[in-house]
């Protein structure tokens, strides 16, 4: 069966690119269309906390438990305030129910919770402890929010349409305490962030009382530091702490707090830094055992319960567990640092102010609260007033008031008869006629009328608020009083002075053992332990390779590398690798990153930079630098023109104290001279002085200690005066050893 020939393909035609709309608008202008807008709203309507303290997501919250009773009722369902939620805040049910989760007494995560809690709301201090869903637990608002709320219903702040238009919600809530200070508060926007710590509450209320007698006092002397609910230390350091106080930025050092039982070889911590969680903590200390870093540990448990945090780590009875302590706190977060960053929305323009900048504007913003509450309850009491007037002029003549009701032909005539009947307005005539047939009765007028010369003292006392700052002011102190007395708390994190603590470097826990290091001729540098060099003391180097130089040391000493191109190269000997004497060793080039065709010449260990160092140039002159010179504060890793390089470096020697030395010349001319004839100098590239004299072109070759030369009758090769040629050399002056051409040491 022939095979059939494929249908030919008809051709398709070519597809139309889409054509994009071309944006040629500046960039500038598409930016300041576009995102500022959003950046702002982050900015002021989501990230950052008000002077009252609250972010917009925590305030719809807490004013929607405040609606629905929850501040003097029962606890409901979470999910119950979740719903009501959502009428103020739109951003989904989970972010408002985290939101709710970090404002519980339950979370741990506040000095003062605003919301008193049943069931897990997990923990601030642990990662991995998650919360029940908000169908399980139960939530109610916490007895301190009476101060949060109070003047809300007496025109305090300002009201604001929700996001549908449908229902008003505070825009401030009126607290009569600074809890932008007592509570922690984080909130990243765009483009900036507020990370504000937590304050003694106690601490925070008198401070701003003081702060009222008399603007220019203290704040430090009163608000010493921080106060976090996790407890824990603070390292105080002052000026550190003067410049949080001052600016609204810096670091808090905070460390973990522990208890030793030596009997059973345990530590205990017991409080953790607010910045860290017990899950990291033990991450942390897995991995420094696992590295090896850490070898005094024998086991480590989280045995946190609802009696609180605890992690018990067991310790090597040989080990010392306050040490140990130390090492944990240089490599975990035991020990860390809360960033301070007060950045507060005042007056719906961010400011990032310090402690006392951030109570000025409370208190100024506190003013205005309260002249608002008093100036609506002055407003209500001269309404009362004016209503008991008129209810006063009818006390003259009752049967007439009756008599006008009852002779009105239609109900609307009531109050317009009153009005004209007794000289008061409609207001008054209002109130006169839904009085109840039951009060017409002389008693109850005279007991209403009666309360107006009381209600003229409120009245007076009211004007004279408003009208007196220092009054306003007495009032604002005894709201801080009271808050204080009746919520105030111990502080909960110690405070131990930076200057009492051991300050632990990364080399206390460096092991300290006496070792030599060897260079070989073509840059390797062996590290040996004396221990592996005593068991076998073969070494091993590449077979065209040899030892040219060797150092005995320890671990802890500083190690300095010369090379060919006048540069010197320092580090610390432990952060070379330890080897094995089979070992090639440490190729220096790669490790000290030299340059393509540089080569290591000397190296030198040393503890105290005692000493001095000798070069000697192919020219004959030879340079004393003093050995100090190349120490430095900064722990620099290179060094440039560490000596000269006027001329090529023949060699180089430590000179702990004064010796002998024997230079050679190419035509075999040979000098021994004293280093003491070497004047010290202060600069390292300083040139020296001259020692040998070139003789038909002759140039230093060789030198070295005359009392590693062999060189017998060395008194023969001395001369009075430097610089000098030499003399040459007798066969007779080396019966032991050769001394050649071109060695050096």
């Amino acid at each position: 069966m022939a095979a059939r020939k494929p249908p030919e393909e008809t051709p398709r035609a070519p597809a139309q690119e889409t054509q994009v709309p071309v944006d040629d608008r500046p960039i500038t202008d598409v930016l300041e269309q576009n995102f500022m807008p959003y950046a702002m709203s982050v900015i002021v309507s989501r990230a950052i906390p008000e002077i009252d303290g609250f972010k917009p997501s925590h305030r719809k919250l807490l004013y929607t438990m405040y609606k629905m009773g929850l501040l003097t009722g029962s606890r409901t369902k979470s999910a119950n305030v979740v719903g009501q939620t959502m009428k103020l805040n739109p951003h989904g049910d989970q972010a408002i129910y985290e939101t709710l989760v970090r404002l519980t007494r339950g979370n741990g995560a506040l000095l003062h919770a605003f919301i008193d809690s049943k069931g897990n709301f997990g923990k601030q201090y642990s990662r991995d402890m998650a919360y029940a869903a908000s169908r399980y637990t139960e939530v109610k608002l916490d007895r301190i929010c009476e101060e949060i709320f109070r003047g809300l219903d007496r025109d305090a702040v300002d009201f604001v349409d929700n996001y549908d238009g449908s229902i008003k919600e505070p825009a401030l809530l009126p607290a009569t305490f600074p809890t932008i200070l007592v509570n922690a508060n984080q909130g990243i926007a765009v483009g900036m962030a507020s990370n504000i710590c937590s304050f003694n509450l106690a601490e925070v209320c008198r401070a701003t009382a003081a702060y009222i007698r008399d603007p220019a006092v203290d704040v430090r002397s009163l608000i010493p530091a921080p106060d976090f609910e996790t407890g824990a230390e603070i390292l105080l350091d002052e000026a550190a702490m003067a410049e949080v106080f001052a600016t609204g930025r810096g670091a808090v050092k905070l460390r973990a707090r522990y208890e030793v039982d030596r009997k059973l070889a345990m530590v205990e911590i017991v409080e953790i830094p607010y910045t860290t969680t017990v899950e990291a903590v033990m991450d942390e200390i897995a991995e420094l055992i696992r590295s090896g870093k850490v070898k005094e540990i024998a086991d480590v448990r989280d045995e946190t319960d609802l009696d609180g945090l605890r992690l018990t780590i067991e310790y090597r009875r040989s080990a010392d567990p306050d040490a140990l302590m130390l090492k944990l706190f240089r490599y975990t977060s035991l020990q860390t640092y809360f960033s301070c960053n007060f950045n507060v929305l005042v007056n719906g323009t961010p400011r990032v102010m310090g402690v006392k900048s951030i109570l000025a504007e409370w208190v100024s913003w506190r003013r205005n609260c309260v002249r608002r509450e008093t100036r609506f309850e002055l407003e209500r009491k001269e309404e009362k007033r004016h209503l008991l007037e008129g209810l006063e002029k009818i006390l003259l003549d009752i049967d007439r008031a009756v008599k006008i009701v009852r002779e009105s032909e239609k109900e609307s005539d009531v109050v317009p008869n009153l009005m004209t009947g007794f000289g008061i307005d409609e207001f008054q005539a209002e109130y006169v006629a839904e009085i109840r047939l039951r009060n017409l009765n002389r008693e109850y007028i005279l007991a209403r009328t009666g309360d107006l010369r009381t209600l003229q003292g409120e009245i007076d006392e009211l004007r004279s608020v408003l009208g007196n700052p220092m009054k306003v002011d007495n009032r604002i102190v005894a709201d801080l009083d009271a808050a204080a007395k009746k919520y105030g708390k111990p502080r909960r994190t110690r405070l131990i002075a930076a200057e009492n603590v051991e300050v632990v470097e990364d080399h206390h826990f460096i092991d300290d053992f006496n070792l030599r290091l060897f260079l070989t001729a073509h840059g390797y540098l062996k590290k040996i332990p004396m221990t592996s060099l005593r068991a076998n003391g073969e070494l091993k180097t590449k077979e065209d390779d040899r030892i040219v130089l060797a150092q005995d040391t320890h671990n802890k000493a500083d190690v300095l590398f010369f090379t060919d191109r006048s540069n010197c190269f320092k580090m610390k000997v432990y952060e070379l690798p330890d080897h094995k004497p089979s070992d090639l060793g440490e190729f220096l080039s790669n490790r000290l990153e030299l340059e393509e065709g540089e080569k290591v010449v000397h190296f030198l260990a040393t503890d105290d930079y005692a000493g001095a160092l000798l070069f000697a140039f192919e020219n004959g002159k030879v340079a004393r630098a003093d050995l100090k010179s190349y120490e430095t504060k900064t722990n620099r890793r290179k060094l440039k023109n560490a000596y000269s390089d006027g001329s090529p470096l023949v060699a180089m020697f430590f000179l702990p104290s004064e010796d002998d030395f024997v230079a050679t010349s190419s035509i075999r001319k040979v000098l021994v001279f004293p280093s003491s004839a070497v004047p010290m100098k202060a600069a390292r590239d300083n040139q020296g002085v001259q020692i040998l004299l070139s003789k038909k072109g002759s140039r230093l070759v060789s030198i070295v200690r005359l009392s590693e030369s062999g060189l017998q009758d060395p008194k023969y090769y001395r001369t009075r005066t430097l610089p000098a040629v030499g003399s040459y050399l007798k066969a007779e002056s080396l019966p032991q050893r050769q001394l050649e051409l071109g060695e050096t040491n």
